[in-house]
């Protein structure tokens, strides 16, 4: 059966008829599948035609298999990026060779990739709910899911995106980018925790050696807890000219950084060295490493009547603080280890307690009852 839109059903399969050059060629589009569908694969074929992506009428394009591509981007961050961004790259590929597993690059359209962006988004919801869970518990689970949708389906967009390019990079696929042009999902902007001064005091109250001292560093150097302070030692600790420096190989943009030590960081951190069975400073009883903090950090929390508060949030403290201290924004952008401005205006909030510090300085400075301001004084203003 055959129509003017190229169309053939042969037996249960459809396929797309086109003439190239004078010769006609016949693609397979699917077996069991219903015509409307078979016109919309039929389009994306075209394309893939018109492009020279199939072979057909010209020099074929270069090209590989999803998992093919899957295996040499691996191998690439396997070998060029850090042990978390590398677990999270993981997780991505993960997910997206479900879907695009049995494809090859070319054969990848931006609509499969569009589809891909919606389905994800719309399927954040768990599926799957333990017999002993509670219904508030169920319910909390699911808002956090879907909470975390739009930044989910980014990042394994994104990870698929640098696939492609990659790939593209290496010489292994001539084709087009299908995630250049797809919407990314706008993310929920998160609040920015910070601990206020009496919440520092009974965290650190909470907590025992080497924790209490790591909370200080967090909070009055600004450190990457699990990148930076878990891997800081010794011999990165100058006490004498009051410095830490955070060396490259552990910083996020790869950039060493120097940072100051004031009174109080600089006295535990002498009093903690004093016990050292290492040469990390941070260590376990027995000189070992900590793999995570994450649990003590937790149990110190509850025990100081503190909520929604991680160990990031001891860097978020740390920027916090200096902003509303008067630093500029481009000393926390260096303090910090930032490699753009942008990634610091965030930090330009201020606390509650220091913006109505801030207004009631105008009741003082301009108590009711004064004068209007004058007709110059107001044109001097405007």
């Amino acid at each position: 059966m055959r129509r003017g839109d190229g169309l053939i059903l042969k037996g249960k399969s459809w396929y797309l008829e086109a003439r190239i050059g004078g010769k006609r060629y016949q693609k397979r589009l699917g077996k069991g599948i219903t015509r409307k569908i078979a016109l919309e694969l039929a389009q994306v074929v075209r394309g893939q035609i018109l492009k020279g992506e199939l072979g057909i009428g010209g020099k074929k394009k270069k090209d590989l298999s999803f998992s093919e591509a899957r295996k040499r981007f691996e191998d690439w961050m396997h070998s060029d990026k850090k042990p978390n961004t590398i677990r999270s790259y993981a997780a991505c590929l993960r997910a997206l060779e479900k879907t695009f597993g049995g494809q090859r690059l070319g054969q990848i359209s931006t609509w499969q990739v569009e589809a891909y962006r919606q389905k994800r988004s719309k399927g954040a919801a768990l599926t799957e709910r333990p017999d002993d869970l509670s219904d508030i518990e169920w319910n909390r689970r699911c808002q956090l899911a879907q909470r975390g949708a739009p930044i989910r389906v980014n990042r394994e967009l994104a990870v698929l995106k640098m696939l492609f390019n990659r790939c593209r990079d290496w010489n292994l696929y001539e084709g087009e980018n299908p995630v250049s042009k797809v919407k990314f999902r706008k993310e929920p902007r998160r609040r920015l925790r910070f601990l206020e001064a009496e919440e520092t005091d009974r965290l650190l109250a909470a907590c025992a050696e080497p924790l209490k001292t790591l909370v200080l560093v967090g909070i009055n150097c600004g450190l990457r807890i699990h990148a930076e302070a878990l891997t800081l030692r010794w011999e990165n600790v100058d006490l004498k000219r009051a410095t830490l420096s955070v060396e490259s190989a552990y910083a996020k943009n790869h950039r060493s950084r120097s940072i100051p030590l004031n009174s109080t960081v600089k006295a535990a951190l002498a009093n903690l060295q004093k016990t050292a069975k290492s040469d990390l400073v941070f260590a376990q009883a027995d000189g070992l490493p900590f793999r995570s903090i994450k649990t003590a950090f937790a149990t110190a929390c509850r025990k100081a009547k503190i909520t929604d508060c991680t160990p990031h949030t001891l860097r978020h403290t740390f920027c916090s603080r200096l902003v509303m201290s008067g630093a500029d924004l481009r000393t926390v952008q260096e303090l910090g280890g930032w490699q753009t401005i942008g990634m610091v205006e965030r930090y330009s909030h201020l606390s509650q307690a220091h913006k109505a510090e801030a207004v009631e300085r105008i009741g003082v400075e301009f108590p009711y009852g004064m004068p209007y301001p004058t007709d110059e004084a107001l044109a001097v203003v405007s």
